[in-house]
């Protein structure tokens, strides 16, 4: 069957204008040529387009001050100036506009210098009818990528800024302050505190409001891996160094080259690895396993513990050189035992996230669900917390958070009309079965899953199935 290139593109434009019926693309012609411009405007505006016109280079580029446009279809030969010579300048400003240039008499050099330019294609008039439309679609589908993909650096931007971080407590605020402080620098920070308390969260919005915020962050758990497994990762390899190593590798550092390296746990790394890190921090460089050669980089580090390094120093578990060169500046996190003030706004903000992820209702947290919180220990911190509300939304079948979907040693540690609860044994047996057949209805008795959702062993679980006669 044969297909004319009319049928083609009216085929290519129906696909494309199902897709834009919500989502007008502003497209700018400059053309000399008001007959011209004035038959593509028609034909373009058909097509569901806003278009603007100008007459000129100049006049172009003072619409595209005004407008958010998002293709330029350009004539080279213009009163004042080259299409070709324009096309730079307006790439340059608005590197996400695509342009398609038009020509009367094309020729490889001008082409091959508007593609360098950054034009998106450079036709020949007379090609346009059947060339043109198919174009643009394909220019606005690129350019509608490139805009998503803003926005979506610009969502994660702000997800690790400082304005995230939830909390009004001053022993926090005196952390997010001294943080803010540092993070224009390209000094090394060390993050201190006790685990869940935020530090990755932290390293993250240092490097978000740093001059490195556009490279990459890579962050690594010094205590995930085995010393030859920790050193390959920060490191890389050669082809040919051990066992299975058939290419060359890159490591975190030479990942995060020009950005910022994570260092979490820092106090977990052995010591033979820190006199190698000792040295990218000296050098900025450091040899791969396997090679000779060196490999330079050029990195921020933020390193993080829950460890007291000073007195890991002491007993002779971490080398006192690379303490001090990883602790120019350090920033201590507070438990959040320290900031019951924030406990409240953290919850709301956990039951908001988990409400969305399993489209529940629950929009209150009880009085005495409160309480309990806060007076609970946290050896957990955050990370704590946040495993805790989401268990309850789990558990909650109304549109309130209530004490009794809290674990058991949180309950205990809750109010009732101002008095302290107690709960007998059988009473504590009851509250019990209830919980756990409340996680096995939720995930469909599926008990490997239960398990771990009520942190408990597999074999404790099936004892107390059989101990509570639970089917």
């Amino acid at each position: 069957m044969f297909i004319s290139n009319n049928s083609f593109a009216n085929v290519f434009i129906f696909k494309f204008a199902v897709l834009k019926v919500f989502d007008v693309s502003k497209v700018l012609i400059i053309d000399d040529e008001e007959k011209i411009r004035t038959l593509l405007s028609k034909i373009i505006s058909l097509e569901g387009f806003d278009v603007v016109e100008a007459g000129d280079i100049k006049t172009g580029l003072k619409k595209l001050e005004i407008a958010d446009v998002d293709v330029v279809i350009c004539d080279v030969k213009l009163p004042d100036g080259s299409g070709v010579e324009a096309t730079k300048d307006i790439k340059d400003k608005y590197p996400v506009t695509e342009i398609i240039l038009l020509t009367a008499y094309g020729n490889i050099p001008d082409g091959v210098q508007a593609i360098k330019n950054g034009a998106f294609d450079y036709i020949t008039k007379g090609d346009d009818n059947n060339k043109i439309i198919p174009l643009l679609y394909k220019a606005t589908e690129k350019v509608s990528l490139a805009k998503r993909v803003l926005q979506l650096e610009r969502q994660l931007a702000n997800k690790y800024s400082f304005d995230n971080i939830i909390g009004k407590s001053k022993i926090l605020n005196a952390s997010i302050d001294a943080a803010k402080k540092v993070a224009g620098s390209e000094t090394t920070v060390l993050l201190t505190g006790e685990t869940g308390t935020g530090k990755e969260v932290f390293a993250q919005a240092i490097h978000n409001a740093s001059n490195r915020s556009k490279q990459n962050f890579v962050a690594v758990n010094c205590s995930a891996f085995s010393k030859d497994l920790l050193e390959n990762e920060l490191f890389g390899h050669k082809a040919g160094a051990f066992t299975g190593a058939v290419k060359d590798s890159k490591g975190i550092f030479e990942e995060a080259n020009h950005g910022t390296v994570f260092l979490d746990e820092i106090g977990e790394m052995p010591l033979d690895l820190q006199a190698k890190l000792l040295r990218v921090l000296e050098t900025g460089e450091f040899l791969k396993v396997g090679d000779s050669k060196p490999t330079k980089v050029n990195v921020r580090i933020i390193a993080a513990t829950n460890r007291n390094l000073q007195q890991e120093v002491e007993e002779g578990h971490f080398r006192e050189d690379l303490f001090y060169r990883i602790a120019v500046f350090q920033i201590s996190l507070p438990p959040l035992r320290e900031r019951v003030i924030d406990i409240e706004e953290l919850a709301i903000f956990f039951l908001r996230t988990f409400t969305n992820k399993t489209n529940k209702k629950i929009n209150k947290i009880s009085k005495n669900y409160l309480e309990a919180l806060k007076q609970h220990s946290w050896k957990g911190n955050i990370r704590e917390l946040k495993n805790v509300i989401e268990r309850s939304v789990i558990l909650t079948g109304t549109t309130e958070l209530e004490e009794d979907s809290l674990p058991l040693e949180l309950q205990r540690l809750g109010t009732l009309d101002n008095r302290e609860k107690t709960l007998s044994a059988f009473e504590l047996a009851s509250v019990e079965k209830v919980h756990i057949q409340k996680v096995l209805n939720y995930t469909n008795g599926n008990k490997t899953e239960t398990s771990k959702l009520l942190n408990i062993a597999l074999t404790t679980l099936y004892r107390k199935i059989d101990e509570y006669h639970i089917k």
